[in-house]
């Protein structure tokens, strides 16, 4: 399981570094216009749809880098697959259809209006990948050659997705209700109550549940509307219970996470600290501006699921003490500098710059906290990957014919029958293989690898050095 997490985070890696670059874009345009976002300035609003582009299709992007990270090769087909799964749930379980199913007199279940969520995305990413490494090589009668191999794939992941989406037709709107209903229970408990709003909040955001308590505490599902009534445009607000909500979240999002982002890249094995630095910093940067979380916690979410958990509780501990405090700040947008700077002038605003001190604290206890659970559990953060040594980055190809290479390579491994996935980190080329007595070692290291690792019964890890990636793409080449 440990292993199929750290597999899945890893493949959510690469849409999760184009999240950062998003979300300072509609900081820097809402900080222009906060009050029109883009009504009122044209470059606010150009930055606000461009960032948008991203952040508002978070869910597509991670369909597509989760089917094409889970599936054996990486290859095109899988992407094309989870648009395909996407698109189908979107539409069968989408409230114009559910609408149709249940009747016109009927009222739509609010679960079905936040079905495009990261859930669902990665659910889908999963179901294209396993489509694709099931279906990709089947073969057909003549008369339907056409459709055989990776055609077959699209058609399968239709069925497939059809298939889920009948149990999640029933159990989405069940869970998304029970979680309504838990807010609504926890509304009397003060900032206690708070508190644990703030515990599941962070908690729920790897299956995009968050919105149903969000639905409760924030906006006027129970009547609370807390971001409304923060800034005026929904009456009856009161002066120190008004923001309870939201002010808690500026000390994790703008302090907490951004340390521990240091935490993690001081962890990082000397040898990729650049690499994983750079993810870390605009990560960290996403963070404190806009309050955009997603690039951060994705990074370790998966790969590091016990981290994940203590985020959440120290982001509850955040939202309980300052909602018993005589402090109240809130959110537009979402809980970084820019909304922070903006609360000031807000009518039900009380102390917001006290944020500051309680945030320098929580910077110090995440790089705390996630440095010591980091080292003492040996958590496999960016930049901790057991696969790559210090060595290894500093291997130079006596010759840079990857082809050659890469043929070499194959035959070693027993020829292309004999491979099953192919994949690359930063210096290994990674396969498996059906047939682990045909792999020949001597060969492979006459090819010029630097090294052989034999991590399983069917695991070979071909050392290479940083320009693996080359020779992965000739091998790829030859496999197919």
């Amino acid at each position: 399981m440990m292993r199929f997490l750290q597999r899945l985070g890893k493949s959510l890696m690469l849409p999760v570094a184009c999240l950062p670059i998003g979300g300072i874009l509609m900081g820097i345009g809402y900080w222009i216009d906060p009050a029109g976002w883009g009504a009122n300035s044209m470059l606010a609003l150009l930055l606000i749809k461009a960032g948008g582009i991203l952040i508002d299709n978070m869910a597509i992007l991670f369909a597509l880098g989760v089917a094409i990270g889970m599936s054996k090769d990486q290859e095109g087909t899988s992407a094309l697959a989870a648009i395909i799964s996407w698109l189908t749930v979107q539409t069968m379980l989408g409230t114009a259809v559910v609408q149709l199913i249940i009747g016109a007199d009927a009222t739509v279940n609010p679960a079905f209006g936040k079905i495009n969520n990261q859930f669902i995305g990665i659910l889908c990413g999963l179901i294209a990948a396993w489509c694709y490494n099931k279906f990709h090589k089947i073969n057909m009668p003549d008369f339907l050659g056409f459709f055989a191999g990776r055609r077959f794939v699209p058609i399968m992941t239709v069925v497939v997705t059809l298939l889920i989406c009948i149990p999640l037709y029933f159990v989405w709107p069940v869970v998304y209700t029970f979680l309504v209903s838990v807010g609504e229970g926890i509304l009397g408990m003060g900032a206690i109550g708070a508190g644990i709003y703030g515990f599941l909040n962070r908690l729920l955001i790897p299956v995009g549940l968050h919105h149903a308590l969000n639905s409760v505490f924030w906006f006027d599902v129970a009547n609370i509307s807390d971001i409304g009534k923060f800034w005026g445009s929904v009456e009856g607000g009161v002066l120190g219970q008004t923001g309870m909500y939201q002010a808690g979240f500026f000390p994790v999002m703008m302090f907490g996470l951004p340390g521990a982002a240091l935490a993690m890249y001081h962890t990082a094995k000397p040898e990729k600290k650049k690499i994983a630095g750079g993810i870390l910093l605009s990560a960290a940067l996403c963070s404190f501006f806009t309050g955009v979380t997603e690039p951060l916690e994705f990074a370790f979410m998966f790969l590091a699921p016990a981290l994940y958990v203590a985020h959440a509780v120290l982001t509850g501990i955040s939202v309980a003490i300052v909602a018993a405090l005589p402090i109240r700040a809130g959110f537009q947008f979402s809980a970084g500098f820019v909304d922070w700077f903006l609360s000031f002038k807000a009518p039900f605003a009380m102390n917001p710059i006290l944020l500051i001190p309680i945030g320098l604290v929580f910077f110090v206890i995440y790089y705390v906290v996630f440095r010591i659970m980091i080292v003492k559990l040996n958590l496999k953060t960016p930049g901790r990957e057991d696969d790559d040594t210090a060595a290894e980055m500093n291997i130079e190809l006596s010759a840079n014919d990857y082809a050659a290479m890469a043929k070499a390579i194959l035959e070693g491994v027993g020829g292309a029958a004999n491979v099953t996935s192919v994949d690359n980190c930063i210096t290994r080329l990674r396969l498996e293989v059906k047939d682990r007595l045909l792999v020949d070692e001597k060969k492979l290291k006459a090819s010029g690898a630097a090294g052989i690792v034999r991590p399983g019964k069917t695991s070979v890890q071909v050392i290479i050095g940083p320009k693996v990636q080359f020779v992965a793409d000739e091998f790829k080449k030859l496999v197919k």
